[in-house]
């Protein structure tokens, strides 16, 4: 810095020097002159230009402080290789939706999965099926039922195809008041005579027309079966007198053997 402003006071020196010696008389408007320095067009910049541009030894310019070499690129470090997933870690701006697409990729894998969950499935309830019995089969089911073990004025529950089924010994004064009613007015008209093949003997499904249920023998306002779930009440020939069902109890088939003395159900 010393040597720049050496160089600086050289170049002013040089420069007021020469604006001295070259001088250039103008007349002026009363006849007079007047001295009037004038400097050289090109005599003063070349003593300038000679002057700055003897630099002494060691002379750095300040421009060079300020500029530093590049740095070369490194080629040994290896690049990270696999997938990182850092996205979501730094902030971004103007972007709009997910740019990774996880929901959309979520909601494919998840339809995907759905209906292979579906299929699977279907195909497990196919296999199912096959190996339960078919409804010809079912239909051939047949079972026996000891009459002698049921006394008079007594019904019997038992089970046959899933479902339950009433076995009534009916009494003589219970026969003569299902015929007396056949002249009743009724919601599912129907004779006594065709509900049974021996009067004695009532045989009726148990399950009450309205909605499933099962009934209970010996109850209700006719003495016959009553569904306590909706009151639905049925006389002792299982016929509709009261209550929201529509229909009188099921009748199955079933057929006497052996003399009378075995119940057949589902037997032609």
């Amino acid at each position: 810095m010393a040597a720049l402003r050496a160089a600086s006071a050289a170049a002013a020196r040089a420069l007021r020097t020469a604006s001295a010696t070259t001088m250039r008389a103008t007349p002026s408007s009363a006849g007079s002159f007047l001295a009037r320095p004038t400097p050289d067009r090109f005599g003063a910049g070349l003593s300038v230009a000679r002057a700055l541009s003897s630099k002494p030894d060691g002379w750095v310019s300040p421009s060079s402080e300020l500029v530093r070499p590049m740095e070369a690129p490194d080629y040994v470090t290896p690049l990270e290789t696999g997938y990182k997933d850092d996205y979501h870690n730094a902030p971004h701006f103007n972007t709009r939706g997910d740019p990774t697409k996880r929901a959309f990729t979520y909601l494919v894998l998840g339809t995907s999965k759905f209906i292979a969950a579906s299929a699977a499935r279907v195909l497990i309830l196919k296999l199912i099926y096959t190996m339960s019995a078919s409804a010809d089969v079912l239909a051939k089911g047949s079972v026996e039922v000891e009459l002698s073990s049921i006394p008079l004025g007594e019904s019997a529950t038992i089970k046959w195809r899933g479902k339950p089924v009433f076995i009534r010994h009916r009494t003589p004064d219970e026969i003569s008041l299902a015929a007396k009613d056949d002249e009743a007015e009724l919601r599912d008209p129907q004779l006594d005579s065709e509900r049974s093949v021996k009067p004695e003997w009532l045989v009726l499904l148990g399950v009450c027309t309205h909605l499933g249920c099962v009934p209970i023998a010996n109850a209700g306002d006719y003495h016959g079966w009553f569904c306590p779930c909706h009151g639905s009440h049925y006389d002792v020939s299982g016929r509709i007198r009261k209550g929201p069902a529509p229909l009188n109890l099921e009748v199955p088939i079933y057929s006497f053997i052996e003399d009378d003395t075995k119940l057949l159900l589902g037997g032609e």
